[in-house]
């Protein structure tokens, strides 16, 4: 019995010293230097624990499996190891880091492979594989001899290994799933997820993404049936008219100074381009619907590029890009194969919600991010919206001299929150926004700042009008915000309006055409909703409709005409098209599952490589 128990804890030692030296060689094979690993943990020392734990279930549940404790490291080491070097060259290529669901993406890494001039880390791979022969001779040698006529049971092998796994699955859905505890580990740079996992290891962030921007399968998928959706031939042909296409999602952009709440008048109004765009023959003007509240940028790109809506793909899911991990349908597709010159621009970091990648995914021809734009101009923290302007107009001219069409969008940054008077410097004097209710200190201070951010939004919008409206070739302009503000806890209770369900998530939206284009573009073809309302994913469907793409394939066929029965839908509810609000479950609903379940087929199964 002592021998027994001497042996089984020598091989719990040896256990611990297996894990901890695996563990460690993930970590080494990570793009930043050790030196820099160890420190993070030195100041979190809970990630050790964090990091060693998923490598020790698999190692014991694989040892019992095998009844070899080193060959069970040795199909841990390989494992953690292959994972942990494709981190390392993604990273290094793409400055994103490999998730869980990169698993079921081999077809992908072999065109990926074939795309880059990837430089293997060598010493790594060589390291890695050296470590699991080793480990595979320590188990050859180490294999006891059994007399051919002896038999034994082993049923319980199996049953402790079930035990490891199950233990590793348990972990998986509450330490690691849980966001209290991830946030808690600051990082120097807490929304790039390259420096997240660099900083905080690898095994860990691995294992907390499993639970993380998941697409939940809808209620009776059958995945034939969505690929024959996707592939009908759209019943009416289209007549594609000539139109220059420039989109500009204005950071928080909102008209939340109409409210009653405000005292604005002509001579001090902070949107008078936008009242006046508004107003204008060529125009149409919309209650843009978007997917979140105070937030959200991303998912709003998402949802009018794709046509697929954020709130529909995941109980869990947070962040659309997060995803993105394929080439997707979008409007960049369909107007680059009219011949378009296709772009986007944010003048932010390229590496935000992952935008260089999934724009790629979407399809745009050329993408620029404040790391390629030429001497920045700022408004406080921020490029300010004047100078991103500047960059359009050249993008149209340059575009134009080639003898291309343009489709052009853009997301600015200037207006991002917060909103403190600090925001553009010392000293700078806000002018008062005249307010006919009684609010906070910390409201007003966050309203002033705010709609001097607004100001600058709307000179955005007059200065693009002006400029396009000098232009004789046609131009349509989608003009349109993200997100409403957050201005703090108490501003909307005396801004927004409690009989409409949707006033959280509205944001203007206004569609001008210059002389050119009016001529051009089928007004008719709006068929809006007399109160303008429109969801942010039937936005795309209808610029195409407007330049004569409407049923350019039948996913766009599909979105126009269910954005003429039910213009909004917004998580329980949707708005038909006489306006009347009901819940999802209503008269639509086979419309709206089937566009959920078109959505799961485009995001996670139709092949688009090579496109």
């Amino acid at each position: 019995m002592l021998k027994r128990g001497v042996r089984m804890g020598l091989l719990a030692l040896l256990a611990l010293s297996l894990t901890g030296s695996l563990t460690a060689l993930a970590l080494w094979c990570q793009p930043n230097d050790m030196s820099e690993v160890l420190e993070s943990f030195r100041q979190k020392p809970v990630l050790y624990v964090l990091n060693a734990l998923p490598v020790m279930f698999l190692l014991a549940g694989s040892g019992f499996l095998c009844r070899n404790l080193f060959f069970g490291a040795a199909a841990t080491n390989a494992l953690v190891g292959v994972l942990s070097i494709a981190n390392r060259v993604k990273i290094e290529v793409r400055d994103e880091p490999v998730f869980p669901r990169d698993l079921a993406l081999w077809k992908e890494v072999g065109d990926a492979l074939g795309a880059y001039h990837l430089k293997l880390p060598v010493v790594e791979i060589t390291l890695v594989v050296g470590v699991t022969l080793l480990l595979l001779a320590s188990g050859v040698v180490t294999m006891p001899r059994r007399k051919r006529k002896r038999k034994q049971k082993h049923y319980r092998h199996f049953v402790y290994a079930g035990i490891c796994f199950a233990l590793f699955y348990v972990s998986l859905v509450t330490v690691y799933a849980s966001d209290e505890l991830y946030n808690s580990l600051e990082v120097s740079s807490p929304y790039r997820l390259s420096v997240v996992f660099n900083e905080n290891g690898f095994p860990y962030n691995f294992c907390h993404q499993f639970t993380k921007y998941q697409v939940d399968r809808p209620k009776g998928y059958d995945r034939a049936r969505a690929k024959a959706w996707d592939e009908a031939a759209p019943d009416t042909p289209d007549t594609p008219r000539p139109v220059n296409v420039v989109l500009v999602m204005n950071e928080a952009f909102s008209d939340i100074t109409d409210a009653p709440a405000f005292d604005f008048t002509p001579d001090n109004d902070p949107l008078s381009n936008l009242h006046a765009i508004q107003s204008d023959p060529h125009a149409l003007s919309l209650r843009l619907v978007v997917p979140g509240f105070a937030g959200g940028t991303a998912n709003t790109e998402f949802d009018v590029f794709t046509g697929m809506r954020t709130n529909a793909l995941g109980a869990g899911t947070t962040s659309a890009m997060r995803t993105v991990n394929r080439n997707l349908d979008s409007l960049f597709r369909v107007f680059a194969a009219d011949g378009y010159r296709t772009m986007f621009y944010h003048p932010g970091n390229a590496w935000f919600y992952n935008r260089e990648n999934v724009y790629r995914w979407f399809g745009a021809g050329e993408t620029r991010f404040i790391e390629t734009m030429p001497s920045p101009e700022y408004r406080g923290r921020w490029v300010a919206d004047n100078y991103l302007a500047g960059l359009i107009e050249d993008a149209f001219s340059d575009t134009i001299q080639q003898g291309l069409p343009l489709f052009h969008a853009s997301t600015t940054i200037q207006n991002h929150m917060g909103y403190p008077y600090s925001k553009y410097g010392d000293g700078y004097e806000y002018p008062p926004v005249p307010l006919n209710v009684e609010v906070s200190p910390d409201t007003r201070e966050a309203l002033e700042v705010y709609v001097e951010g607004l100001r600058d939004a709307d000179k955005m919008l007059g200065r693009l009008r002006d400029f396009l409206a000098a232009r004789t070739e046609p131009v349509l302009l989608v003009y349109y915000g993200d997100h409403l503000p957050y201005l703090g806890d108490d501003a909307y209770s005396v801004i927004s309006d409690p009989d409409n369900v949707f006033y959280n998530y509205e944001t203007p939206c206004v569609l001008w055409a210059n002389d050119a284009a009016a001529q051009l573009l089928d007004w008719d073809a709006a068929q809006l909703p007399d109160n303008g309302h429109l969801s942010a994913s039937f936005l795309g469907a209808l610029i195409l409709d407007l330049t004569g793409r409407g049923h350019a394939d039948a996913w766009t066929a599909f979105l126009n005409q269910l954005r003429r029965q039910v213009p909004v839908v917004q998580n329980q509810f949707c708005m038909l098209a006489d306006g009347t609000v009901t819940d999802t479950d209503g008269a639509f609903s086979g419309d709206i599952l089937k566009w959920r379940q078109w959505s799961y087929y485009k995001l996670t199964q139709k092949d688009l490589r090579g496109k």
